[in-house]
């Protein structure tokens, strides 16, 4: 992963006091950091009046009956799930919807902010809204909802039907399919799950499809591959080919397929999370190439370095010519870059976030309930009470940190001879 934002990128310390915020509320939940790190937010309780969103010290405008779900969309507006009077909608910057609903879940936002999707039942009917625009099908049942990364498509799985309790006549004749803006795919399935797009344009949707109790395989927009399996994992559609990759297995072991052949010349104990670098020209994913000890593969060949508890989240630099991912041993996380395993071990590390030209690595740890910072195997125990994941200037030669320390939320940014100093 690799993240940037917009500056000031000056090197500065900036901090607000939270003290004055547990003063004035009945209580202040967990407090959310800008992408800039310019505002904090949390929600607040005010008192009979009810709920609100306290930002840099002030409150919304407009108090709600209950909030939860507060966050921070990419282009900086802060988001919430919000209630009046029994009904639920979407809140950007203290200003609700217009739609109400009788619940709404799981906000999703498009790669640069600008398009904000949410799941929603309504008259107990499911579907998805997009800025404040709702599906005009619903379903009986709704799961996976997802947002294209340009904001230009939904799609959920759903149940196009009722199904009464304990019929297993229908269910078996498949009443399950994907929709895309609402509208269902044609073919029905006993079981769909783990939907994955393209990324832009392409239309591709891709999804885990149950044919039969035993025969398991990918359909995308809605036709299934050729090819069953024994079973199948989340799908990846090609952000450069176009096609559809997804783990199967078969004769009780895991292979990488692409398009419904067998891509990769060996097969693994195990084999999941695939990802392409942002080139197209190499595929990675956590593979187990013997019982119990997990690593990454590269276009099919593992890395030496193993795990024996669990390797998570492969990352490619922006370039692609850098791989990195969590490693977790003796109950430790740490992280393996380029097949090294870093020195460096905590309780938590999190998603590692490479600089823009894949030179530098940064991620945020957590240890004994307080976090810190690792560049290049380097560490920061700053000791703060909450923190985020760190973020490069576009040169790549700063770094900005968003943490809680001491009642302070505090913005960094500093020159990367600077880690560990200030």
């Amino acid at each position: 992963m690799t993240r940037s934002t917009d500056g000031p990128w000056d090197p500065a310390i900036v901090d607000l006091p939270l003290s004055p915020w547990r003063d004035r509320f009945l209580w202040v939940e967990e407090i959310q950091a800008s992408p800039a790190g310019d505002a904090a937010a949390a929600v607040v309780r005010l008192g009979e009046e009810g709920f609100s969103v306290c930002v840099n010290g002030d409150p919304w405008p407009e108090p709600f009956e209950k909030i939860w779900h507060l966050r921070y969309a990419p282009d900086g507006r802060l988001v919430a799930l919000a209630s009046r009077e029994g009904e639920w909608t979407v809140v950007v910057d203290g200003v609700p919807w217009e739609n109400r609903f009788s619940f709404v879940w799981n906000p999703l936002f498009s790669r640069d902010g600008s398009r904000i999707a949410v799941a929603f039942q309504r008259d107990m009917a499911y579907g998805m809204a997009v800025d404040d625009v709702p599906w005009e099908e619903t379903f009986p049942n709704l799961t996976c909802p997802l947002l294209r990364a340009d904001g230009a498509a939904t799609a959920a799985v759903v149940q196009t039907e009722p199904l009464s309790e304990g019929d297993i006549v229908k269910y078996r004749e498949g009443i399950y399919t994907a929709a895309v803006d609402g509208r269902p795919w044609e073919r029905r399935f006993m079981n769909v799950w783990g939907l994955a797009c393209s990324a832009d344009g392409g239309g591709r949707l891709a999804a885990e499809v149950r044919l039969s109790p035993t025969e398991y395989t990918i359909a995308v927009d809605g036709t299934p591959w050729g090819e069953t399996f024994a079973c199948v994992w989340t799908p990846l559609v090609h952000p450069v080919r176009g096609t559809v990759l997804a783990p199967v297995r078969r004769e009780g072991s895991w292979w990488l397929a692409e398009d419904g052949r067998i891509l990769w010349d060996r097969p693994f104990v195990q084999l999941w999370q695939p990802q392409v670098s942002p080139d197209g020209r190499h595929i990675a994913a956590v593979v187990a190439p013997a019982f119990g000890r997990w690593t990454v593969a590269v276009d099919g060949r593992p890395w030496k370095a193993t795990a024996g508890e669990m390797a998570s989240d492969p990352c490619f630099s922006p370039a692609g010519g850098r791989l990195a991912v969590r490693f977790k041993d003796h109950g430790r996380w740490t992280i393996a870059v380029d097949g090294r395993v870093w020195r460096q071990a905590r309780q938590m590390v999190f998603t590692p976030v490479f600089s823009p030209d894949g030179g530098r690595l940064c991620v945020r740890f957590k240890e004994q309930g307080r976090f810190g910072y690792l560049l290049d195997d380097r560490p920061w125990e700053l000791a703060a009470e909450a923190a985020w994941d760190p973020v490069f200037s576009p040169a790549g030669d700063r770094l900005l940190l968003r943490t809680v320390e001491g009642g302070l939320f505090r913005r960094r940014v500093l020159p990367l001879e600077d880690f560990g100093k200030v």
